[in-house]
């Protein structure tokens, strides 16, 4: 190479080298590759190819990335090959080729060549080492934007309008174990990316979304995007597996719109108003989208207010269980109760509902109802040593013992430390948990059965997965929520009549024990007759009592019907 060719090879070289060492900004791509061709052009190489693998394994199986900056079309032969391995092994190869018509490199040329490609090799190693990084610092394993990459968003736009125009929504797509129960695994990771490539459809390049966990979701989008983002959250139809079958997917979602001039202190601050928001839309029996407002924020502080003297006054026996009588209509007689909880705290009643949906955010409920399955026991084995005729008593479980592998363990432990017979316990589950797997739901009943502990299933119709539910589960009790119980004077031929009708009918043919809740009038009274439903509980017998007045009535036993 004569003295031009040197100086211009080195004055190309270092511009080569000065580019590619340049961090913490974007690289000049086209600069740099036009700068390879004249090299490749100089050494009259015919193309120039690079493989990049993330692994090993990888580059074994051929799996990586090909990148060629230089390919004059000529058919031409590799010449040589610099393979390059980093400390995270991931390895990146270059291969030169050039046209047998030319004249071979010579030992100088082929340095030259050499220093160029091992130049580039460690230029692209580490720009893709952080893209690598940059995946696993902001994705998770399928590919999703995770919990980082919504806080460092959050951070980028968190100055004074940058925000202005825009909502946060915190989602949790409802019912989504039963596709991977029903279809597959498979088909569940299908449709969960089919919902967030359209999610990221419907925001647009204006905000993003990104997955929290399992089928937990968090996003940013323009405010005048939100209708149709939740129109989509509310009812979506999403394709599950590669032959086009589709599952219809909804969502709880808590919404925030961000105000304007509105100014990030704390990536969690916009987090936890919609976290909030969602909490309340999945433990309500209200809407599955709730917005966030100041009166959320009240309300917050009354949940944290009540969590916090939740343990004292569970310490201090403040609650107390109270028994509502389950009554034969055909007998009048007493056939069994439910157990009931009522908080008492500086001299008033604290009504449950101001209560139970606040320890439901928690584990605290499970906490309760391990105390109220222990009140129970304790006086049901006081009626049994008093020889009181005891009648069977249920006790309501929260659907967040579900998740608890010991809770079949917990219950007869509770039981037997009073030595109650196990038939005069019912443990209710209540039919509005949709989100537990059936799977779980029939271990525990199934579980209760072998201890020959009843099961039933509270609130019958009050959920979405209803008949799916008492066909999955073998319970023992269908107990039957007033939506269904015909209002008097109602129609016989109505729609509320007749479902409640052929849901009676429907439990007393696949031999389940069927009560109605609710009953409150001679009317509604004679209509369970009517449907040959024998079984009632309400205030037309009674309220919940305290335990002096329901011992009062397990001693008379009867009621005039």
């Amino acid at each position: 190479m004569d003295t031009e060719h040197e100086l211009r090879f080195y004055n190309l070289y270092a511009q080569l080298a000065s580019l590619t060492q340049i961090v913490n900004q974007k690289p000049d791509i086209p600069r740099i590759e036009s700068i390879l061709n004249q090299i490749s052009a100089m050494f009259r190489l015919s193309k120039g190819v690079t493989h990049f693998y993330k692994t090993p394994a990888d580059e074994n199986s051929g799996n990586g990335e090909i990148m060629s900056s230089y390919d004059t079309g000529k058919k031409g032969e590799p010449v040589h090959t610099v393979r390059f391995v980093t400390k995270f092994m991931s390895i990146t190869t270059m291969t030169v080729y050039m046209s047998k018509d030319e004249k071979p490199l010579s030992e100088d040329e082929k340095f030259k060549v050499d220093l160029t490609m091992r130049t580039v090799l460690a230029f692209i190693s580490r720009n893709r080492l952080q893209n690598i990084a940059e995946e696993l610092a902001f994705f998770d394993d399928m590919g999703f934007r995770n919990i980082r990459s919504f806080f460092r968003f959050i951070i980028w736009k968190g100055v004074p309008g940058k925000l202005d125009g825009k909502a946060a929504i915190n989602y949790n797509l409802r019912n989504f174990s039963l596709i991977n129960e029903e279809y597959s695994r498979k088909c569940g990771d299908m449709a969960l990316i089919n919902h967030y490539r359209h999610m990221e459809h419907l925001i647009g390049t204006g905000g993003m979304v990104a997955r929290l966990g399992g089928d937990a979701f968090v996003c940013i989008c323009d405010q005048h995007d939100l209708q149709d983002i939740l129109d989509y959250l509310n009812d979506a139809v999403v394709v599950i597996d590669s032959s086009g079958q589709t599952a219809r997917l909804s969502a709880y979602a808590g919404v925030f719109y961000i105000p304007d001039g509105y100014t990030v202190n704390v990536p969690n601050d916009i987090m936890g108003k919609v976290m909030h928001a969602y909490n309340i839309a999945r433990n309500s029996a209200g809407s599955n989208i709730v917005f966030f407002s100041d009166t959320l924020m009240s309300d917050k502080e009354r949940s944290r207010r009540i969590q916090n003297m939740f343990p004292a006054a569970l310490a201090n026996n403040e609650f107390h269980v109270f028994y509502q009588p389950k009554v034969n209509i055909v007998t009048g007689e007493i056939c069994g109760a439910e157990a009931l909880c009522r908080w008492f705290h500086d001299g008033k009643i604290m009504p449950p509902i101001e209560f139970i949906p606040i320890l439901e955010e928690t584990n605290d409920i499970c906490k309760l109802d391990y105390y109220v399955l222990d009140m129970v026991c304790e006086n049901i084995r006081k009626w049994l040593d008093q020889g009181r005729k005891v009648v069977r008593v249920s006790v309501n479980l929260s659907r967040r013992h579900m998740i608890n592998p010991n809770l079949l363990s917990t219950l007869i432990t509770i039981i037997d430390s009073h030595n109650v017979p196990h038939e005069y316990i019912e443990i209710e589950l209540t039919e509005t948990t949709t989100d537990v797997e059936f799977k779980d739901i029939r271990r525990v009943v199934d579980g209760l059965h072998e201890q020959h502990i009843y099961t039933s299933v509270d609130d019958f119709g009050m959920g979405y997965s209803s008949l799916n539910l008492i066909r999955v589960v073998p319970w023992n009790v269908l107990k039957v929520d007033k939506i269904f119980l015909p209002l008097d004077g109602e129609s016989s031929d109505s729609t509320r009549s007749v479902m409640f009708k052929y849901v009676v009918a429907m439990a007393r043919e696949i031999g389940l024990e069927c009560i109605v809740e609710g009953v409150e009038t001679p009317a509604q009274l004679e209509l369970l007759r009517k449907n040959e439903c024998e079984l009632a509980q309400g205030y037309l017998f009674d309220k919940p009592l305290p335990i002096e007045e329901f011992e009062k009535r397990l001693d008379r036993r009867t009621y005039p019907i």
